[in-house]
């Protein structure tokens, strides 16, 4: 079996931590900014006095979930960039090194 590395160790440890976040706070306010979108973009369209036509509707309901999936892209996918950072940052400082004549630090190549 092949061993994880710590880069995607903290990959995974990052997504779940960012998909909680999500959840926690991400998916409301991601619907209400979304949903505040919607509505000055129906003003914008329809004009000033908005009246509960179908259109208004499904305008504020697609950015409302416009608003939920960017949320969701930006709690998910950035704590998985930054998990998968500090992994490979750990892992790279884990790695042995070796000293060059010049003074530079060479990685030592790992064998099986």
């Amino acid at each position: 079996m092949k061993r994880i590395e710590m880069s995607k160790k903290g990959l995974y440890i990052g997504t779940g931590i960012g998909l909680i976040l999500f959840v926690l706070v991400g998916f409301l306010s991601g619907s209400l900014i979304g949903g505040m979108a919607g509505l000055k973009l129906t003003q914008l369209i329809l004009g000033a006095p908005v009246e509960a036509t179908l259109v208004s509707r499904v305008v504020v309901a697609a950015s409302m979930i416009v608003g939920v999936l960017v949320s969701a892209v930006l709690f998910i996918g950035g704590m998985a960039v930054l998990g998968w950072t500090a992994g490979f940052m750990f892992e790279s400082l884990k790695k042995p090194r070796l000293l060059s004549a010049e003074g530079h630090a060479v990685a030592v190549k790992e064998t099986k």
